[in-house]
């Protein structure tokens, strides 16, 4: 097996059953924030995108490129797509004019054409309903893990599939946390430090428990080439820098007795087998090993021959355009009406200063959006009014996977991280938030039955956990989800779906609650 980096989570895999493209990013990211690092804008796309089989593991743009996608790979190559609960990825990657589809149900081993595959998806609201997901590849002559950014609570069926001869992982967290947020610089510099510890020893147990021969740090950290955003990047080995880069997590290694450790930087290629495994660096090892030697310097060179790229992203973001207050009130409102575990997790108003208009509140308890009115808001948000159109004109669904990541906004909270409100803004569409809201009613014990007609149903569809009380429809014994269609057999359940029979209702007739 070849496995060729292409810089960040992107690898080039050629197996004896075909070749394998995995999330390859290269045009800057969230609002022109993020680029690759090392740079790989020098690569030969169309070479890398001739493949059999094309790998995304989730929609965060820096695994999800598609103006890459669109202009370098083949349409002819077949998905591996992790099975989500909602269909956001495969709409996207059929929009870019894929056809061709292998759905891998989550820790289920699929044999084809001499490979053996495995996704495992993550589906909780923590990490989105797209979640993230990890691919296991084997051909016979070895056996790789690509964890990139999944942090699997459970590792039992990622090692069935092994033993692995290498692991891909991420070790440098991608987050907003602390740098946002108004803390003094001693407070910064004292959570970026336990921060940047934790992702490095999370990191090396999962390295651990997977045992594989050899380890290869990769999905990040990106780098930061807008001046307004460039002392986010680490050029010191700074122990509160929460952006390490894969020279540092090498050495964690080392000092943790884990000798197998491989730097693969944009076009190294490593050849692996069950007993053997080495690197080639086609432009020299003194040229890759560059980006380290002299991280500033690189970084600063890098950084001029960007800003026509920074430049080109700055210019697409709207000025002026748009009432956000209205236009807030109209997108969050409908959705704040469904959100009922949602509004109890984040149990007050927040406010979001947008430029210098007046502040708009998101008074999650009474599921409105309107005018701030000096009440204390327990988490704040100010954000530069261009980007803010931006996200309404695009209608982002997933304000982490545009904002938040692009470290372009300040935060100020009173008290702890508070997962239902990041979750709320990674679900902006109907679909996505009552995925979250079943999510959070199945762990909670607490999801009702509703009569529906004649019959008394589950309230939540169990096909992405749509509110029937709201989108259920009977007609007879037939029960339909308006919101995406799907029906059930109300006497039996079954889903008359003919792809669906894992999906079943609960129901009985409502007849019977009276006797």
């Amino acid at each position: 097996m070849q496995i060729t980096c292409l810089g960040h989570a992107g690898l080039h895999i050629q197996t004896s059953g075909g070749t394998i493209l995995c999330d390859p990013w290269k045009n800057p990211a969230y609002f022109g924030s993020w680029f690759a690092f090392p740079d790989n804008s020098g690569l030969d796309w169309d070479r890398y995108g001739q493949v059999d089989f094309l790998y995304v593991s989730h929609l965060h743009r820096d695994h999800f490129d598609p103006a890459l996608l669109s202009e370098h790979v083949s349409r002819q190559a077949t998905v591996l797509l992790p099975d989500f609960p909602v269909d956001d990825l495969r709409d996207e990657l059929e929009g870019l004019g894929f056809t061709r589809f292998i759905v891998m149900p989550s820790g289920e081993v699929i044999q084809h054409g001499g490979l053996r595959l495995m996704a495992q998806a993550l589906v909780s609201p923590a990490d989105g309903p797209l979640g993230d997901s990890a691919l296991a590849v084997d051909d016979g002559t070895a056996a790789i893990l690509n964890q990139n950014d999944a942090r699997p609570a459970d590792l039992d069926v990622l090692r069935s599939f092994g033993p692995y001869d290498v692991h891909l992982l991420q070790y440098s967290g991608a987050i907003w946390w602390p740098w946002t947020y108004e803390l003094s610089a001693a407070a910064q510099r004292s959570f970026g430090a336990a921060k940047r510890a934790n992702g490095l020893d999370r990191a090396l147990r999962y390295v651990t428990a997977v045992g594989a021969r050899h380890v290869v740090p990769f999905a990040g950290p990106p780098c930061f080439l807008d001046e307004d955003l460039f002392a986010l990047n680490d050029l010191t080995g700074d122990p509160a820098n929460t952006f390490p880069d894969q020279m540092v997590f090498l050495d964690y290694l080392r000092e943790h007795g884990v000798e197998g450790g491989q730097l693969l930087t944009p076009g190294a290629v490593l050849t692996v087998d069950h007993d053997h495994g080495q690197v080639r660096w086609p432009a020299g090892e003194q040229q890759a090993m560059e980006p380290f030697t002299d991280k500033a310097r690189y970084l600063r060179c890098y950084a001029a021959r960007a800003q026509d790229r920074i430049a080109t992203a700055r210019s697409g973001w709207p000025a002026r355009r748009t009432d956000v207050a209205a236009e807030l009130k109209a997108w969050f409102e409908p959705l704040l009406e469904l959100a009922g575990h949602i509004r109890a997790g984040v149990g007050g108003p927040v406010l979001l200063r947008v430029g210098d208009d007046s502040p708009v509140v998101i008074d999650f308890p009474a599921g409105q959006v309107r005018r701030y009115a000096g009440e204390s808001c327990r988490y704040q948000f100010a954000v530069a009014r261009p980007l803010i159109e931006s996200l309404i004109a695009d209608h982002q669904t997933d304000w982490v996977n545009s904002l938040f990541l692009s470290m372009r906004f300040r935060a100020r909270r009173i008290g702890p991280y508070n997962e239902y409100l990041y979750t709320f803004f990674k679900c902006l569409a109907a679909d996505r938030l009552m995925y979250a809201e079943g999510w959070y009613a199945e762990q909670n014990h607490d999801e009702e039955d509703i009569q529906l007609g004649d019959w008394m149903i589950q309230r939540r569809c169990p096909h992405l956990r749509g509110d029937l009380s709201r989108f259920g429809q009977t007609d007879g014994t037939t029960l339909t989800c308006t919101m995406h269609g799907w029906q059930f057999d109300l006497p039996t359940g079954r889903c008359l779906a003919t792809d669906a029979s894992t999906h079943h209702l609960r129901s009985r007739p409502a007849r019977a609650e009276t006797r």
